[in-house]
């Protein structure tokens, strides 16, 4: 069988993510990650300034952000052979450990003392790493 000039492109992109280095599919998953917060912020933004209470609002913005996560990571930083659906149940499950995760460090955080925005981007900053290492290896394998 022989692919189609575009196809054949695909597969070569899609052959790089796979062989993709540790610290550069880190990059990517920062650089994606990015995006995903910008999404994520950009709704609750909107949304609060039609008068939606903060925690509906950042509720939707995580919804969108978490959306935009998913896409990105399965289509630039790792490529997969698992299905949508079954990386996406992965990708949901990763999604609520990583959220058990963040107020766990948080409270803790704050309980010792630590600001709340210095303990979130501290927390931020230990999950995006321990996340990486969950897309990789599991989610997206």
């Amino acid at each position: 069988m022989t692919l189609s000039p575009l196809n054949q492109e695909e597969s070569q992109q899609a052959a790089k993510r796979r062989g993709r280095p540790f610290f550069e599919g880190f990059v990517w998953h920062c650089i994606t990650g990015v995006l995903a917060v910008l999404a994520h912020y950009t709704c609750m933004y909107a949304a609060l300034s039609t008068g939606t209470a903060p925690v509906v609002a950042t509720s939707l913005g995580f919804i969108l952000g978490a959306f935009t996560r998913f896409v990105l990571a399965r289509g630039v930083v790792f490529e997969t052979a698992r299905s949508v659906t079954e990386s996406g149940w992965r990708f949901l499950a990763a999604l609520f450990a990583q959220m058990a995760m963040n107020a766990g460090a948080l409270s803790i955080l704050v309980s010792a003392g630590t600001h709340v925005w210095v303990a979130q981007v501290t927390t931020t900053l230990a999950l995006t790493f321990i996340n990486y290492l969950v897309y990789r290896y599991w989610v997206f394998r």
